[in-house]
């Protein structure tokens, strides 16, 4: 057993996929003693990780699999866990010459339950196969239970006093956008969601959002601060942590709000909780968790992603769903930041 292990762990992408992986990070930085770890992301996926104290090193893939090879070899990595598995992620494993391990990724179930409605799926979180990448190696790791990580530093976090007045006294996070748009809540509901909502409303998404953003805050009218393109990652995530509460698509933000033990009214549309991707949990966590789906759909999930639009035309995954109920839920939240 080295008496210095240095691990690597691979994830390439995407911000929520990014958040899942931080148990396994926690565990193994506080169980296996002395040990280094580092990790391979996107380069603009750093900020996800940069301010996580169980990551002794980022390191960016910047798109050469040749040059990021021949760094990680100068590491001479006790482990590889690549909790990516695609090809470059293979490739990588593959040509470091160092034991390696992954997880079981499903592809095939899903595709089953996708195209043919068939599901085979294991009623068990990814976070839960994640671990299973860290089987047979030296150290026997396990699951802590304490949930997701997303450690902010004091720079990220928005001063009060960018936000009106009224704000002040509690709001609710209303995620706007999502990379596929039949994750996305519609315009509409969105409309509809703020209108009912009592309390100030703060909407989160990027600069691909403001515009979908703004035509809410018009209908709305002063209850609602536009915040969409307007930060960055882990200030839009402070945003979430001094929140009452959020309501979110399928999206990397929903489990964020995880990541910070947070109100969560998650809302899915094409995709499907079955998949293993839903809000993730401590076992103690007082946060009043909700998930909102429209079930028996027959075209439904019809992406394990995402599309542009709706292939039925008819949207009705989401249409479909009870936003009176969401709103007497989000009205019934009261202001606990230490959730």
């Amino acid at each position: 057993m080295d008496a210095h292990p240095k691990i690597l762990i691979i994830r390439l992408s995407s911000i929520g996929d990014i958040v899942l992986t931080t148990p396994i990070i926690r565990c193994i930085k506080t169980q296996i003693p002395k040990v280094q770890v580092h990790y391979l992301t996107k380069a603009n996926n750093a900020i996800i990780l940069n301010n996580n104290p169980y990551v002794d090193r980022i390191i960016t893939f910047n798109g050469s699999l040749s040059e990021t090879i021949k760094l990680l070899k100068k590491e001479n990595y006790t482990y590889v866990i690549d909790l990516h598995k695609q090809i470059r992620s293979f490739i990588i494993r593959l040509r470091l010459f160092r034991p390696s391990k992954t997880f079981n990724s499903l592809r095939i179930k899903k595709w089953l339950f996708v195209k043919w409605k068939l599901d085979k799926l294991p009623e068990k979180h990814i976070v839960d196969r994640y671990f299973e990448a860290t089987k047979g190696l030296d150290y026997n790791i396990v699951n802590d239970g304490k949930g997701l990580d997303y450690f902010l530093a004091d720079e990220d976090y928005i001063s009060p006093d960018a936000l009106p007045l009224s704000f002040q006294d509690g709001y609710i996070a209303v995620v706007v956008g999502s990379k596929h748009q039949t994750k996305q809540i519609p315009t509409s509901k969105l409309i509809q969601l703020c209108q009912g909502i009592k309390k100030s409303i703060v909407l989160l998404g990027d600069k691909n959002d403001r515009q979908k953003a703004i035509e809410v805050e018009n209908a709305v009218g002063a209850r609602v601060f536009n915040a969409c393109g307007a930060y960055n990652l882990n200030q839009t995530s402070s945003l979430i942590a001094n929140s009452v509460g959020v309501i979110t698509p399928d999206t990397g933000l929903m489990h964020i709000a995880a990541a910070l033990k947070k109100n969560t009214i998650s809302v899915w549309g094409n995709t499907v909780p079955q998949f293993g991707m839903y809000p993730y949990f401590p076992k103690d966590s007082k946060a009043k968790v909700y998930i909102f789906e429209k079930k028996g759909l027959a075209c439904r999930p019809c992406s394990k992603l995402g599309f542009k639009e709706c292939p039925k035309k008819h949207f009705e995954c989401m249409l479909s769903i009870d936003f009176d109920e969401i709103i007497s839920i989000a009205n019934d939240w009261e202001q606990d930041r230490d959730k």
